[in-house]
């Protein structure tokens, strides 16, 4: 004769899992506990999948949580960006780029090129999966950017370094060259760039070439000189030249 079955109170089991702040394991744990009574599974098995799935809670809001912070723009992955379209861009090179190591070496990528043939959808992909590596990532604006750095500009060198654009893994820096800089911003930027030097990895999109930027940074050689130098020393330098996306789509819905 078989023993009866003993039925099990599972709300006080829940309860200490959300006092270790297992919310994921709690909310899956009746479930879980039911998989486990039906299959026949292991303890060990089970409790291997319940904090599996604690740590892929976790993770996905760690996630959310650093992309919501990061203000990168949304709904811009590599999966929907259009190589077919670019055949300019190397796939090789951005896969390249996807694996994070150049951020962990604190190196800089530059994408150049006209506007709309995709440099700010690349730069939001990457920092994404940079995210998703576990990176801290801040994005900005170029004009953005400019207008913290003014704002900060008097504040004392310890309350510098803990601005996210200092202090962040990888900094994103979208559109820069639409306006130039008066003498004042760019030693500003020459401030920051010279502080992330070998210290934090930087993503910059620009539609100026490099032979431009003296021009952008106020007309000053030996400053764009300066600010070339470590941007480029251990760079991954990208030229994007083909058609716009925008203009494409314009193209096509004129058509329809």
């Amino acid at each position: 004769m078989n023993a009866p079955r003993i039925r099990l109170d599972i709300d006080a089991t829940r309860e200490k899992l959300g006092q270790l702040a297992c919310g994921h394991a709690a909310d899956a744990l009746e479930d879980l506990l039911s998989e486990a009574v039906r299959d026949e599974i292991s303890a060990h098995v089970f409790l291997d999948r319940l904090l599996t799935t604690e740590l892929a809670g976790r993770e996905e809001r760690r996630v959310r949580v650093m992309l919501k912070n990061s203000k990168l723009p949304s709904g811009q992955t590599l999966e929907n960006f259009d190589f077919a379209f670019q055949p300019a861009i190397e796939r090789s090179r951005i896969d390249t780029l996807a694996t994070g190591t150049w951020i962990r070496n604190a190196e800089v990528v530059l994408l150049q090129g006209p506007p709309g043939v995709g440099k700010s959808h690349l730069l939001a992909a990457l920092g994404i999966l940079a995210v998703q590596l576990g990176f801290s990532v801040q994005y900005y604006r170029f004009d953005e950017l400019m207008a913290a750095l003014r704002h900060d500009a008097q504040l004392p060198p310890p309350r510098i370094k803990g601005r996210k654009y200092m202090s962040s893994a990888l900094l994103l820096i979208d559109e820069m060259g639409y306006d130039p800089l008066n003498r004042e911003e760019a030693s500003l930027f020459f401030r920051l760039v010279s502080y992330r030097y070998g210290r934090g990895a930087m993503m910059i999109t620009t539609n100026k070439s490099i032979r431009d930027w003296t021009e952008l940074l106020a007309g000053d050689e030996v400053l764009a000189t300066a600010i070339l130098d470590r941007l480029l020393h251990r760079a991954h330098v990208l030229n994007i030249k083909g058609r716009s996306y925008r203009l494409r789509d314009l193209e096509d819905a004129l058509k329809a």
